[in-house]
């Protein structure tokens, strides 16, 4: 079935930032990092911005002009957060299209690997099995 509309994508996507700010491990790493990435995801189409330096996740365009912009379908960034896609492949396929601080994005990767467990955990939580893969 897959993600309904921009609501669900922000929901889930956007909660694995909102998760990653509030552990302690990875939120300081995240805050010092300062970089502000832009997500374009299509089907649904889905746009939000997450500021990494104030700890917000914003849905739509936001305030902020992002260092780093990320476009991808919805299905690949939910198979990412599952720990089914490798960035640097996806990006050299042109699966996941990066604009700006790529080198930034790619340096926070390794924190990301740490949170696919906990987001798999929210998806059969809330029963969306529709989008394990």
């Amino acid at each position: 079935m897959g993600f309904s509309d921009a609501a669900d994508v922000h929901k889930y996507i956007g909660g694995i930032f909102r998760e990653a700010f509030e552990d302690d491990e990875i939120g300081p790493k995240l805050r010092e990092s300062g970089i502000i990435l832009g997500f374009r995801f299509s089907e649904p189409d889905a746009v939000m911005v997450i500021d990494t330096g104030t700890a917000t996740v914003t849905a739509g365009a936001g305030h902020v002009r992002p260092t780093a912009v990320m476009a991808t379908s919805a299905d690949t960034g939910n198979a990412y957060w599952q720990g089914k896609v490798n960035l640097p492949i996806a990006m050299a396929r042109g699966t996941i299209k990066v604009n700006g601080n790529v080198a930034g994005l790619l340096k926070l990767a390794p924190l990301g690997k740490k949170l696919y467990p906990r987001y798999v955990d929210i998806l059969k939580r809330d029963g969306r099995d529709d989008l394990l893969v």
